[in-house]
Formats: structure tokens, C-alpha cells, sequence
């Protein structure tokens, strides 16, 4: 580009072009707070290239003064959207967890988000729940445990999990007749059929 080229230093930024982002990438880069921007392509058969904007960094709303930045990415097959909560974060939810806990949460996330592209993460301030048009899962962290609440009827589960109890008489956060209670991955490993269940009964 020659050697009299002028650069604005005062605006530097990463930008990232890729086929395709996971959820997570998104997030990561969310939570970093950086200046960078993801760009998704597509090239289609007959030779054309699309490029679209997946995340860029909000620094004109009243939210990215205080340092917080509602986000609406589109992303995945079918251009789903994850929003970032103005108020409340994933790692609020797990940052007080024991360790083994936590290694249990991120493969619980990791395999509910993973159910679909379409599904949308939306952290709330008693729990995170897992969505669509509407939520089939919600995610409340414990020190040592974790709790779903599902979206299915507790009189078609037969028979009940150990860990399982119907909820639709008793108070609780969170949307879901069905409560799960999960200790480590064999109690995770027992309730799957049941997170796949949830999801198609909101038509997933």
C-alpha cells in the first residue's frame, strides 16, 4: 500500500471471516468486551459470495456506556438469534461452582445448545434458559448440583427418574412441570432421552 499510507490507530479492530461460528465463539467473544467483529460467508453454486455481519461490537446504544451491550447475532443454518441479556451472564450463574460441577455444567450447556442451531441461550437472574419459540429447558446452577425443569407432562414419564419430581403443584423458578436434579454425568446421562423430549414438544 505504499509508505504514505495514514492509519487511525484510535479504531483498531479484529475482524474474523469464517463459514460458519458455534454459539460459543459468539459468546467468547461477547464476554471479552474487545473490538472485534465476526463475518460469516457462503458461497453459493453458481459462484456468488455472500458475506454477512454475525457479531459487531455496539458502541452507540446508552447500554455500551455502562459497559453493557444488549446483542442480536445471527448465526447458524437457519439464522437464529442469540440475545445477550442487558442485566444478567452465563458466568454469573456459574462462577460460585465447585469444580466438578462445573465440568459438569459446560457438557450439560454444551449438549443442550448443540440439540439444534436455532436454540438460543438466554441467561435470567434465577436461571438460564434454553429456548426456541418458547423454553423447554431451564438451568439452575447449585454449588454442587444442577436443576432442570423441563417442558414435559410428569404423568407421561414412566416410570420417574430417581432424580425427577413433578413440580406442577409446587412453586419454583423457572418454566417446566418436570424438575430434574443432576449430580454428575450418570444422573445427566439418565435424563437425556428426557432433554430431547422437552424439545420436541415445543415443536423442535
Amino acid at each position: 500500500m505504499g509508505q504514505d499510507i495514514t492509519i487511525d490507530w484510535s479504531d483498531i479492530r479484529v475482524i474474523c471471516l469464517a463459514p460458519e461460528y458455534k454459539k460459543y465463539d459468539l459468546h467468547a467473544v461477547q464476554v471479552m468486551g474487545a473490538n472485534i467483529e465476526l463475518w460469516q460467508y457462503k458461497i453459493y453454486e453458481n459462484g456468488i459470495l455472500n458475506i454477512e455481519e454475525a457479531y459487531k461490537k455496539s458502541t452507540n446504544s446508552p447500554e455500551s456506556v455502562s459497559g453493557k451491550n444488549p446483542i442480536m447475532v445471527k448465526a447458524g443454518r437457519k439464522a437464529a438469534s442469540t440475545r445477550k441479556s442487558a442485566l444478567y451472564t452465563v458466568e454469573e450463574h456459574y462462577k460460585n461452582l465447585e469444580s466438578e460441577t462445573l465440568d459438569l455444567f459446560n457438557i450439560v450447556r454444551d449438549y443442550i445448545i448443540s440439540l439444534d442451531s436455532s436454540i438460543e441461550e438466554s441467561p435470567k437472574k434465577q436461571y438460564i434458559a434454553y429456548k426456541t419459540s418458547q423454553n423447554f429447558v431451564c438451568l439452575q446452577t447449585f454449588k454442587s448440583k444442577l436443576r432442570l425443569y423441563l417442558k414435559l407432562n410428569p404423568d407421561n414419564i414412566i416410570p420417574m427418574p430417581s432424580q425427577g419430581r413433578d413440580v406442577r403443584s409446587i412453586g419454583h423458578d423457572g418454566t417446566g412441570d418436570l424438575e430434574i436434579t443432576i449430580y454428575d454425568l450418570t444422573d445427566f446421562e439418565e435424563v437425556k432421552l428426557l432433554i430431547n423430549e422437552s424439545f420436541k414438544s415445543i415443536g423442535g
